[in-house]
C-alpha cells in the first residue's frame, strides 16, 4: 500500500468499488484512505 501515491490509492478505491470487488479488498483500501486522512477526497 505505502509504494502507492495517494492519487493511485483512490483511483484503486473507485475502481474496485465500481467494479463491486471483494469487500475486504475495499475495507483494506478504505483503511490506507483514512490512515493516510484522504477520505475527504472520495
Amino acid at each position: 500500500m505505502q509504494n502507492l501515491t495517494d492519487e493511485q490509492l483512490l483511483e484503486a478505491y473507485a475502481q474496485a468499488k465500481k467494479a463491486q470487488l471483494n469487500e475486504a479488498f475495499l475495507t483494506l483500501l478504505l483503511e490506507e484512505i483514512k490512515r493516510r486522512n484522504l477520505q475527504d477526497r472520495i
